[in-house]
This record gives C-alpha cells, sequence and structure tokens, in this order.
C-alpha cells in the first residue's frame, strides 16, 4: 500500500478509536518522546504527516499514558536499533502497557550528526553527549576522532542537543539528528558518525485499541514464561504459518529463568484470525496488535 495512503488510514483510525463520538477531533494527537527534534519525532511526522497534533514528552512512559488517558491518540516509540539492539526501558514500557496495542511501525535511518555552539572545532570537544544509543552507535568514531573526550549520557538526543546550546560551551558537543542542529542554533561538527551507513531504528505506533482488517501483515504477542516454553511458542507461530521477525527478552522479575518476551511475526498475505488465535491459545501469551510496516528511505 502506498506510504501516504497508508499512514492517512492509520492517522483516521488511531483518531476513531480513541474518540468514537461526534466529537471525535479531525486529525490525531500524536505523543511522542521529546523534546522536539528526536527521531522519534521524525518518525512521527513521516508516519502521519504534518496535518496531525504533535505531542513531545519527557519519557515514553509518559507519551504511552496519554494514550491510555485519552490525551493522546496515538504514541510513537523507539523499539529498537540495527547497532544497539533493543532499548531496554522502551522495550519494558510496551511490556507494561497491557491495554495499549501496536498499530504501526516505522523503520527509520539514522544519520548520527555531532555538533556543537558556534565556533567550536573539533580539537575543542572534551565531553560528547548524547542518547545511551547514540553514544553506542558513534563509539568506533570517537575512538578514532575523540579518543579523549568524555562519554555523557542524556534523556535523548535532542536533550543533547539542548543542553550544548544552553551550556554554549565549546568543549561540550551532542551527537543528534541532522535537524537538532538548526533547531538548538548549533553547527554541525561532523556528520555521519554513526558506525555503519545500515544504521536503522524501529518505532512502534501505539493506540488503545487494535486496528482490525484485512491485509495486514505483522501481528505482535507479549509471552511471559520460563525460557525452556519460548521454543513451544516459536514452533506453533510457525505451524500456524507465521514467520518470526522480532524477539526481545527481558527478564520476568520473579524467578530465575523466567521472562517477559514480545514477539514480531509476519504473514505476508495478511495475519488470520486463526493464527492469532493459534498463539492466544498457549498460556502466558497476549496479543498486542496487528499492523503493517513501513520504512523511510
Amino acid at each position: 500500500m502506498n506510504r501516504r495512503v497508508f499512514s492517512a488510514l492509520t492517522l483516521l483510525l488511531c483518531a476513531l478509536l480513541a474518540c468514537a463520538s461526534a466529537q471525535a477531533e479531525p486529525a490525531a494527537r500524536v505523543s511522542y518522546l521529546g523534546p522536539e527534534g528526536t527521531y522519534t519525532e521524525e518518525a512521527a511526522r513521516f508516519f502521519f504527516g504534518e496535518d496531525a497534533s504533535f505531542m513531545p514528552k519527557q519519557t515514553v512512559n509518559d507519551a504511552i499514558a496519554d494514550v491510555l488517558s485519552g490525551e493522546a491518540d496515538c504514541a510513537v516509540i523507539p523499539q529498537e536499533n540495527t547497532l544497539g539492539g533493543a532499548v531496554v526501558g522502551y522495550v519494558d514500557a510496551l511490556i507494561a502497557a497491557s491495554d495499549a496495542f501496536v498499530v504501526g511501525e516505522v523503520v527509520l535511518p539514522i544519520n548520527q550528526t555531532l555538533m556543537g555552539v558556534p565556533g567550536a572545532t573539533l580539537e575543542d570537544v572534551k565531553t560528547v553527549c548524547s542518547h545511551a544509543q547514540g553514544l553506542t552507535q558513534s563509539a568506533k568514531w570517537r575512538a578514532e576522532h575523540l579518543p579523549d573526550a568524555e562519554a555523557l549520557e542524556m534523556a535523548s538526543t535532542a536533550a543533547a542537543a539542548s543542553y550544548v546550546a544552553e551550556q554554549g560551551d565549546r568543549s561540550i558537543a551532542a551527537v543528534a539528528a541532522p535537524g537538532a542542529a538548526a533547531l538548538y542554533g548549533l553547527e554541525v561538527l561532523a556528520e555521519n558518525v554513526q558506525i555503519t551507513d545500515a544504521n536503522k531504528t524501529r518505532f512502534y505506533v501505539l493506540s488503545k485499541q487494535p486496528l482490525q482488517g484485512e491485509g495486514l501483515t505483522r501481528a505482535v504477542f507479549v509471552a511471559t514464561c520460563r525460557a525452556d516454553y519460548i521454543d513451544d511458542i516459536i514452533v506453533r507461530a510457525n505451524a500456524s504459518g507465521l514467520e518470526l521477525v522480532v524477539l526481545h527478552d527481558r527478564p520476568e522479575g520473579s524467578a530465575l529463568g523466567s521472562y517477559h518476551y514480545i514477539l514480531e511475526a509476519e504473514n505476508p498475505a495478511g495475519v488470520t484470525a486463526a493464527q492469532i488465535d493459534a498463539l492466544l491459545g498457549m498460556d502466558g501469551v497476549r496479543f498486542a496488535g496487528c499492523f503493517n510496516a513501513v520504512e523511510k528511505r
């Protein structure tokens, strides 16, 4: 399906699902991990277009809470990066949000940029700040070009850019999205400081109600079980015609060897009700939504 058509349909569905009344707002209200200038905002704007109302939040939990309370129709949250792997805190937030459903997925290319205050040079930089993922993704480049610079973890890449702008110190630089430089009045010191040009991040779009209908090719399930049971769930998924494409595990918290798992499975012909039921018939498995994935090129 055409990306713009699909995004528009999902935007409308999010609004209708959350506000099923004559008073429903004409454009979806979308919460996301802020501040402005994050990759999450870029993913949200790519998915929904500029007609939606975008609300930056301090944390992923805040963004999800807005959906559950009705303050937002949808939330966009990061889940996994090519280089840094699963963003475990955000995976935990999805697992805990048992009343929210995945209704979309965005795959976004990540081009990390090093930026500093006007007039700064690479030779000035003694501290590099970014989100944990930004620091991981730029570690090899920093080891080569800024081997003595201290790494400082921030809540988001945009928060790092904002911090550099506020400090006005030439010795502090940020690894952030290219657009953050103009947004926060910074100068680009180096482009593409990530390890590889294949660097991508996957984002989920959440709503209070699952999408329904034919042609949705992905499904997400959350399973809580011992490690020796996950094989049975995967075998059942494959037997039903679903192909596993994502598997994340997080400690369940009550016993060693017991985990929460996020399983994303695919059927290019469209996930069926029978395939969903096949997994829901297993102990500890809950359905977390069906959707289509889109990728920004």
